[in-house]
């Protein structure tokens, strides 16, 4: 059977399409425009960390009324929530010159099904959160699907995305 070269470049073009739809890098019209960061965004509007080369992200909300922090792990797009088996995350904050550990730990939610040892969200709480709205900080450890990332700097509320 004769492919009518038409056909095929139509294919080709439509194909090539698909392919480009997730693509990471900047089209040459957004190079001209000046644009070149690649960016996602945040479900709950909160800061994003990036873990490993985008292949994961933590959101980090505050709730200054409650001193709150929560984590929300997710993909590489930010776009599914990632279930892990962590009881807990530790993030040591630098406050004032001094460091200020918190646990964030597990959220079971009966509406999605997730219990603590299987969820994407981390809760935790300090009084110094209700006045600081930014401090530097670590991730001590996590560990997704296999992979663990440790030592993750990143700076709330800006994160830690270098594009």
């Amino acid at each position: 059977m004769k492919t009518s070269p038409r056909l095929f470049l139509v294919s080709l073009l439509g194909l090539s399409a698909a392919a480009c739809a997730k693509h990471d890098e900047a089209t040459p019209a957004a190079l001209s425009a000046g644009v070149t960061r690649h960016e996602h965004k945040a479900p709950h509007d909160g800061t994003p960390v990036v873990l490993g080369q985008e292949a994961y992200h933590l959101e980090l909300v505050r709730d200054p009324a409650t001193g709150g922090l929560s984590a929300y792990v997710l993909d590489g797009e930010m776009e599914k929530f990632i279930r892990i088996p962590a009881r807990s995350l530790e993030i040591v904050a630098t406050v004032a010159g001094q460091p200020r550990p918190l646990i964030l730990n597990a959220v079971a939610n009966s509406a999605t099904g997730e219990t603590v040892g299987d969820t994407a969200q981390f809760d935790g709480q300090a009084d110094w959160l209700k006045r600081t709205s930014s401090f530097e900080a670590v991730l001590t450890a996590i560990e997704i699907r296999g992979t663990k990332f440790e030592h993750v700097a990143f700076n709330f509320p800006k994160g830690n995305d270098k594009d």
